[in-house]
């Protein structure tokens, strides 16, 4: 039922997949263990930093995102987009602690021609010259922009999910699903990296986290990376009253990503603050292979530095280094 050797498959059923995520724990955690072996260093977790450029103000309805300016109640400085200077500079502080991947995420529906993509231009160029990967998630793209950004250098463009099909409209009523799909066949075919995942913990189902990700396995290529994240429900939104999702959730998704997309990186993203420290492991233990650093991401909440430190302490040896670098 699910790949036992290096085999990538794009062919997985719905139905295989939510038998995969619904295994026993330790049963899928075992599996999904074997199957990260045989594609990654079980040794080695990429660090990234996050950073907000431009915060606020987005004209997307987006149900778990405060930066969306339908909800009016949320408690949220508006700034405008960050000069380059500033984000290289930024970049070049994270790299010197540690981190390897920067990504940068700006508040817009899509991109527009002119000054500040001209910015954005500029800050991927600054951040490729420091010898870092460049990811940025701008909103949708249109193919000349694509190409601008890979010729600037451009690692890897994200641009999630969310969701199931099937769930998608509870959830985002301003883009359609295939919106999302265009966007990324666009980034594709101009040769950059796809980071393209989904949020667990709105309301949706099992199938949906299923039909989530056999959307991403049915790409061929798979996504290079595959942000898995817990909705951190943010007061004035209207997902604020969701229930915190239990960790062992988390780390099934994580288990099952892994095994339907073993090449693939599979990074613990939001929701990280609400898990422990055991928690984190094991979902490293089960596929994940990369996490973000700081005290934000974007505009939520992320495991402290100084958790952090002890986490990948009482690890050990995992080529980790401590990343001291908060992304705003």
């Amino acid at each position: 039922m699910t790949t036992t050797d290096d085999t990538i498959r794009y062919d997985w059923a719905l139905d295989e997949i939510v038998a995969l995520h619904n295994l026993p724990l330790l049963e899928l955690v075992g599996r999904a263990n074997a199957v990260h072996r045989m594609h990654h260093d079980p040794n080695k977790v990429q660090k990234a930093s996050l950073l907000s450029i431009k915060t606020g103000g987005c004209p997307e309805n987006c149900a778990y995102c405060p930066q969306s300016a339908h909800h009016r109640e949320v408690d949220l400085t508006r700034d405008r987009l960050m000069d380059p200077e500033s984000v290289v500079a930024m970049a070049a502080t994270a790299k010197a602690a540690g981190a390897e991947r920067f990504c940068m995420g700006a508040a817009w529906r899509q991109v527009r021609d002119g000054r500040e993509f001209d910015a954005v231009i500029e800050m991927v160029e600054g951040v490729r010259a420091l010898d870092m990967e460049a990811c940025v998630t701008l909103g949708m793209l249109k193919p000349h922009q694509a190409e601008r950004l890979a010729t600037a250098g451009l690692t890897a463009y994200n641009h999630n999910l969310d969701t199931s099909p099937e769930f998608y409209e509870q959830i985002i009523t301003t883009r359609t699903y295939q919106d999302r799909l265009d966007t990324l066949a666009t980034v594709r075919s101009f040769g950059i990296d796809l980071c393209c995942g989904g949020i667990i913990g709105m309301g949706e189902t099992i199938r949906d986290r299923a039909s989530m990700l056999h959307v991403l396995a049915g790409m061929t290529p798979h996504p290079e990376s595959v942000p898995i994240n817990a909705l951190v429900p943010v007061e004035g939104t209207p997902l604020a009253k969701r229930p915190v999702t239990d960790p062992l959730e988390l780390v099934r998704m994580v288990a099952t990503a892994r095994l339907v997309m073993p090449a693939s990186t599979v990074r613990l993203s939001a929701g990280r603050s609400n898990l422990n420290r055991e928690a984190q492991i094991l979902c490293l233990v089960a596929g994940a292979n990369s996490v973000f650093y700081g005290d934000t991401l974007l505009t939520t909440p992320n495991a402290g530095i100084g958790e952090d430190a002890e986490l990948f302490a009482a690890i050990g040896e995992l080529d980790c280094d401590h990343v001291s670098a908060s992304a705003a």
